[in-house]
């Protein structure tokens, strides 16, 4: 099993926050009876050289003195190590990135000449001081390294001798250490890792009046490029979900001990998915790839999106600005990243459980610098009435390449998410302003002309 750097303990949103918890790649450290467990994780990476930048949204939902990170580093973290990034800036990248429908409107076949179809393109706890009984953590092949105080978070940079050694200081100081974290943590304390420990200032929350807590920010310098996971799935109900997002000068970045697929993308849907409930855009997303992680057997990194960040197309929310990019920890960036850095964005989403990801992602940057991202087409249909038309071969010619795009497009979309196809058949022909007055007449071996004459017979609307 290849070792990696870096392990996670982070726990999800306030309290009166989101009701969704969310964590990151590590175990939680509860106090008494606090029941935490990981469902997702958001991080976005940034590498350059050697150098490597954690960013970890913090979407802890809990009582502040019930909150704690643990996580092994390569290297003592100073103080000028550790930031505290802007949360909105998690957003915008998520926003920028995020799988988008692409909409386009059939041309009225009635009007000359008619183009060819479109094509479709801490657990902080009380117990815990800031000065530890030093003669304790001796005896324990525990050190104090580093400690200082960075935005609101507390934060004590420790080494150990032993994992059990570790462990029992945890607990000695108010933690409560899942089942089977000694056994994760000793690969780290092999390696000669230290254990960076953060908890919440409360005074210092108090002050910044925010409803959430801060992300964190880490940077250090490794030849490994690497993101732990295993440390997260201690406690890890069912299997888990990682979005990551790494910026990187040099092209695609990919897992190089799992396989990276592309997700299914650039295919055609039915169009009522931009507005029915059932069957929404958002709803979509997550049925196919559900599908999709299932049909791999939860073994793949699945590409989402990657593109050179100074521009997109369609844009789903404008790129990061280079004041945004520094934030998230690149450097060089300077004015309008039209002109700057053309740092590329990768997006990663994997769902695992501990069976299927055995090892921690390991990750290389490619020379690939090709746009790629999840999009989904919508296409109208044309408005006309085929009695008034003047172009009547041409508006019948078009009504039945309607027919067979709608079929394959109710295909395609049971396909992707497993849903029914008769039920997409009708909410497609069902849809109100969804299809031009005359689509239903003729074509006796469509199956949408089948549905419509079955709809008419019930009294259905046309």
């Amino acid at each position: 099993m290849k070792r990696t750097f870096i392990t996670f303990a982070l726990a999800a949103a306030l309290g009166g926050g989101s009701a969704t918890a969310q964590a990151f790649c590590g175990f939680y450290v509860g106090k008494a009876d606090a029941s935490l467990f990981n469902e997702a994780s958001k991080v976005v990476m940034v590498r350059d050289g050697d150098r490597t930048v954690i960013n970890m949204l913090n979407d802890y939902q809990g009582a502040l003195t019930e909150f704690a990170l643990v996580v092994p580093v390569p290297v003592v973290l100073q103080k000028e190590d550790v930031k505290t990034p802007l949360r909105a800036v998690f957003d915008r990248i998520d926003a920028y990135s995020a799988p988008r429908l692409a909409e386009y409107y059939d041309p009225n076949p009635c009007d000359p000449p008619y183009p060819a179809a479109l094509a479709t393109e801490g657990i902080a706890l009380k117990s815990m001081a800031r000065a530890v009984a030093e003669d304790r953590a001796q005896e324990l092949g525990v050190r104090v390294e580093a400690q200082y105080t960075v935005g609101p978070y507390d934060i004590v940079i420790l080494s150990a001798e032993q994992s059990d050694g570790l462990e029992t200081w945890l607990r000695e100081n108010g933690y409560r250490i899942p089942a089977g974290a000694s056994r994760a943590l000793a690969p780290y304390i092999r390696q000669d890792m230290k254990f960076f420990v953060a908890k919440v200032n409360l005074e210092e929350h108090a002050k910044s009046g925010a409803q959430f807590l801060a992300p964190l920010q880490f940077s250090f310098r490794t030849e490994k490029f690497m993101l732990p996971i295993r440390l997260g799935m201690i406690n890890a109900r069912g299997p888990q979900d990682l979005v990551l997002w790494v910026l990187s000068k040099k092209g695609r970045v990919e897992t190089t001990n799992y396989r990276t697929a592309k997700l299914p993308a650039n295919v055609e849907l039915p169009p009522y998915v931009k507005f029915d409930a059932d069957h929404s855009f958002a709803r979509f997303y997550t049925a196919m790839f559900d599908a999709q992680a299932k049909r791999e057997d939860y073994r793949v990194v699945f590409t989402e999106y990657f593109w050179d960040m100074s521009w997109c197309d369609p844009c789903a929310a404008n790129p990061l600005s280079a004041q945004e990019l520094a934030n998230l920890g690149v450097e060089g960036v300077r004015g309008d990243t039209r002109r700057g850095a053309q740092v590329m964005l990768t997006r990663l989403h994997v769902r695992y459980t501990p069976q299927t990801f055995p090892e921690d992602l390991v990750f290389q940057e490619t020379a690939d610098r090709s746009n790629w991202q999840t999009r989904y087409v919508l296409r109208h249909p044309a408005k006309f009435d085929l009695e008034d038309c003047p172009n009547r071969e041409q508006a019948e010619r078009y009504l039945g390449e309607l027919r067979r795009r709608q079929e394959q497009e109710a295909q395609t979309l049971a396909t992707l998410t497993g849903w029914d196809v008769d039920a997409i058949r009708l909410k497609s022909v069902n849809a109100p302003g969804e299809a031009p007055q005359s689509i239903a007449p003729g074509d006796s071996e469509s199956p949408f002309g089948r549905l419509w004459r079955w709809l008419q017979r019930r009294g259905a609307p046309s």
